[in-house]
C-alpha cells in the first residue's frame, strides 16, 4: 500500500517511499543534535532516528550537568507518515530547511523539558561518502552532512531551569543516512582475518567560530592509514564562497597521564597558499556516548532496538562510576571544545580567532601514530 509521502516527486528507487531502496536491516536515517554553553557545565546531546526496515522510531536527549547526565529515550513502531518527526513526548518541527529547526521534549514526568530552536550560521555541508568493510560485511556504509550555528530557548533537568541564549549557546548538528549496526546484535558469524579490528582512531570536530565555520573529521587504521579525511572552512552564506578546503590535518592530542581521556589538541592544517592555519584546542565539559545515549556498545540500550509500543523512560549515569569511566574508553567521547585558531580570516588577513563547538575522540586499541600499541595501552 502507498504511504502518503508518495504522493510528493521523491522517489529515488522503483519502490514506495515505506521502503528503502536497500532491504539491509541495519539501514537508518537519524539527525544528531549538540547545544552547549561556553563553559562546558552543561552539556546537550540528543537524536532522532527512524529503522525502517526494523518497523522502529526512537530519540533520546542527554543532559550533562555536573557528575551526572540525565537521559530520556523513547521509542515507539514506525508509522506511515515519515513526514512526521515524532515519537513520544519527542519532536523536532523543520521551520526553514539546512537554517531553522525546532526540537521539542515534554517529558517532565521523567525530568526533562526541553525546548529550543537551531539557527545554522554558516551552509550545511556534505561529508565525504562513509564506507567501512569487515573481511566481507559492510560494517558501514552512510552519508552525512553537518552544520554549526546556535541555538535559543528553554532547557528544565530535575526541576533546575536555564535559559539557552544564542549569544553564548552554540552547538552542531548532523543528519546521516545508511547502513550502520543498529537495533538487536546480529549473529557473529565467521570472524574477519581483518588488521583493522585491532583498533580504531576517531577525531571529528565541527567548530563555529565568529566568521567562518571549521569542520575536521578523520578515522585511521590501526598503523594509521586513513580511511576518512576531511578538513574544511566554511564561509557565510553571504560571501558566496565555496567551502575552502584546508588539506591533510595532524594532530597532537595531549591525554591524561595514564588514560586515553583527551584534555587538548593542537590541530595543524593549511590552506591552498600553505599558509599554516593551527587550532589549539582546550577540552571542557563531556558526555560519554556509551552511557545512556545508545551510541557505541551502550549496554543499557541501542538505537533501533524494539522496547514495545510507546515506550520511554529514564535512565541517570553517575560520571563518577568507576565502571562508567571504564567503559568510556571503549567508545567515542563527545567534549565541548574551546578552539584558537591562529592562521587567515575572512579577507585572508591573519589573526587569532577563538570559537566553540564539538571534540569528538576515539582511540581504542593500537594506534601506531599515537604509541598506542594494544587496548591496554594508556598516556
Amino acid at each position: 500500500m502507498p504511504i502518503p509521502l508518495d504522493e510528493f516527486p521523491v522517489h529515488q528507487a522503483p519502490l514506495s517511499m515505506a521502503h528503502p531502496a536497500t532491504s539491509d536491516r541495519n539501514f537508518y536515517d537519524r539527525s544528531y543534535f549538540n547545544a552547549h554553553d561556553r563553559t562546558g557545565e552543561v552539556f546537550i546531546i540528543t537524536g532522532f532516528g527512524v529503522y525502517p526496515n526494523l518497523g522502529v522510531i526512537d530519540a533520546f536527549v542527554t543532559v550533562k550537568h555536573g557528575d551526572q547526565q540525565v537521559t530520556v529515550r523513547t521509542s515507539d513502531a514506525l508509522g506511515d507518515d515519515r513526514m512526521s518527526t515524532a515519537v513520544g513526548p519527542y519532536r523536532i518541527e523543520v521551520i526553514e530547511p539546512l537554517e531553522r529547526l525546532r526540537v521539542v521534549c515534554d517529558a517532565a514526568e521523567h525530568g526533562i523539558e526541553l525546548d529550543m530552536t537551531w539557527q545554522g550560521s554558516f551552509p550545511a555541508i556534505d561529508e565525504p561518502p562513509h564506507v567501512i568493510r569487515r573481511g566481507n560485511k559492510v560494517i558501514l556504509d552512510a552519508q552525512r552532512f553537518a552544520q554549526v550555528g546556535t541555538w535559543e530557548g528553554r532547557l528544565v533537568v530535575d526541576g533546575t531551569e536555564f535559559t539557552i541564549d544564542p549569544r553564548q549557546w552554540v552547538g552542531t548538528r548532523d543528519r546521516s543516512w545508511g547502513i550502520r549496526p543498529v537495533g538487536e546484535s546480529e549473529p557473529a558469524g565467521r570472524p574477519a582475518d581483518d588488521p583493522g579490528a585491532q583498533g580504531f582512531w576517531w577525531l571529528y570536530a565541527p567548530l563555529r567560530f565568529d566568521e567562518f565555520g571549521i569542520v575536521v573529521i578523520v578515522q585511521e587504521e590501526p598503523d594509521g592509514t586513513r580511511l576518512l579525511n576531511e578538513a574544511r572552512r566554511v564561509w557565510p552564506a553571504s560571501s558566496g564562497r565555496r567551502p575552502e578546503e584546508l588539506g591533510w590535518p595532524e594532530f597532537d592530542i595531549r591525554y591524561r597521564p595514564g588514560t586515553r581521556d583527551p584534555i587538548g589538541a593542537t590541530i595543524h592544517m593549511a590552506d591552498r597558499r600553505r599558509r599554516p592555519v593551527t587550532i589549539e584546542v582546550e577540552n571542557l565539559g563531556n558526555i560519554a556516548l556509551n552511557s545512556g545515549t545508545g551510541y557505541g556498545g551502550d549496554p543499557s540500550w541501542g538505537h533501533g532496538q524494539w522496547r514495545g509500543e510507546a515506550w520511554t523512560e529514564r535512565y541517570v549515569t553517575d560520571l563518577t562510576d568507576p565502571e562508567v569511566i571504564a567503559r568510556a574508553a571503549f567508545t567515542p567521547v563527545d567534549h565541548v571544545a574551546r578552539a584558537t585558531l591562529t592562521g587567515s580570516g575572512m579577507n585572508g588577513d591573519s589573526g587569532e580567532f577563538v570559537g566553540y563547538g564539538l571534540f569528538e575522540h576515539a582511540t581504542i586499541g593500537q594506534h601506531d601514530p599515537s604509541g598506542f600499541a594494544d587496548f591496554s595501552s594508556v598516556a
